[in-house]
């Protein structure tokens, strides 16, 4: 059995002259009501999220990607608006971006008053969704890949800057969207355990709805597929499908792996995996990183390519190992979208310049828009 992919992606709306997030989501919505549900309002209204139908190929990925971004980019546009892949925002809003109308919104911000700033706590992610798995096979594939989300994190790194600052960290998302409750790794837990958890923290008020179950790995509550929430969002689609095949090539070894002997998954301590997604975070793919399973500090690199290689099998079956080996070496050339920011702006000293490279980047095809707006 071929498993799909499926991919949500949230971008800021930012202004196309002060290059700051600004409240125009709900405009830009209604230019793509043709969409669907393809594009989402997000918890604030300087968020734009689309997702992708579910596809069985990295070729069939990247044009829903590129299509879904240039449709939404160009409907941002009209509305004066980019649209930028980062994780946080390069250049902070003057004020308070207002969280969406909503009744579940309103509720969130009003539960959750302290992270709730409208400004450095505003963060956009990357999901991948891996289907069809009915809940017991996505807890055992999300227990299973535990130990190597924090190297993927590590190639998805894009958030350097927080409140107009850097923030020494290649990703100051994870930190920001840390302060959410259950933000982590998943615990290890079967279907009845998940349904035990699930229902106490919703019961005690922790969480307001399971939708707020945000480990880096669960179930869909919607979706019959395993969401795994590590990534930042990137301007690249390149990362995107890098991310999207190595995580679909993983669900696929270990699916086999599991049919071949049923043998339990790693148990790695919660304290070690919280040090490694750290490491993961505040260093990405260029410096030290830990091994999950091991726990030894070892370069970051070497951890991604034992990922590669543990994938191997799964990518070899659906054709996909030498994209993924083409696009990580292009990564690993390139650099993570972090480095790639602060190298823009180490050589311009403009953040304006950053935001526009990210710009340029999420949607190729709309670059006249920044020259319009130097």
């Amino acid at each position: 059995m071929v498993l799909t992919m499926g991919v949500e992606e949230e971008f800021f709306l930012v202004d196309a002259r002060t290059r700051a997030p600004v409240p125009r989501a709900p405009r830009v919505l209604r230019s793509l009501a043709g969409l669907g549900d393809q594009a989402q309002a997000e918890f604030y209204t300087c968020q734009l999220e689309v997702c992708t139908q579910p596809v069985r190929t990295g070729t069939e990925l990247r044009d829903e990607l590129a299509a879904l971004r240039d449709t939404a980019a160009r409907a941002a546009s009209e509305a004066g608006c980019l649209l930028v892949g980062t994780g946080t925002a390069v250049i902070p809003p003057a004020h308070a971006v207002p969280v969406t109308d909503g009744p579940r919104y309103r509720r969130m911000a009003e539960a959750y008053r302290a992270v709730v700033d409208g400004r450095l706590g505003v963060v956009c992610g990357c999901h991948v969704h891996i289907g069809t798995l009915d809940q017991p096979r996505a807890l055992d594939l999300a227990n299973r890949l535990r130990p190597y989300l924090p190297a993927l994190q590590s190639l998805t790194v894009n958030s350097p800057f927080a409140g107009g600052l850097d923030s020494g960290f290649a990703d100051w998302r994870s930190v920001e969207f840390g302060r959410w409750p259950t933000a982590g790794p998943a615990p290890l837990l079967d279907k009845a355990r998940y349904e035990t958890t699930a229902d106490a923290l919703v019961r005690s008020g922790v969480i307001l709805d399971r939708g707020m179950i945000y480990w880096f790995a669960r179930p869909s509550e919607h979706v019959p597929t395993l969401e795994i929430r590590i990534a930042d969002v990137n301007a690249d689609v390149d990362t995107t499908v890098l991310l999207a095949l190595l995580i679909r090539g993983l669900c696929t070894t270990l699916t086999a792996e599991i049919e071949a002997d049923g043998s339990p998954p790693p148990c790695v301590p919660a304290t070690r995996l919280r040090a490694a997604h750290h490491f993961a975070a505040r260093y990405g793919h260029h410096g030290e990183g830990i091994d999950p399973l091991t726990g030894d500090l070892v370069p970051a690199h070497i951890l991604t390519s034992a990922l590669l290689r543990r994938a191997e099998p799964g990518l070899a079956a659906a054709g996909d190992l030498a994209e993924a080996e083409r696009l990580l070496g292009e990564l690993r050339r390139r650099g993570t979208g972090a480095e790639r920011q602060r190298a823009v702006y180490e050589r311009t000293g403009s953040r304006h310049a950053v935001v526009d490279h990210l710009a340029a980047a999420t949607a190729p095809d709309l670059r006249h828009v920044m020259a319009k707006h130097p």
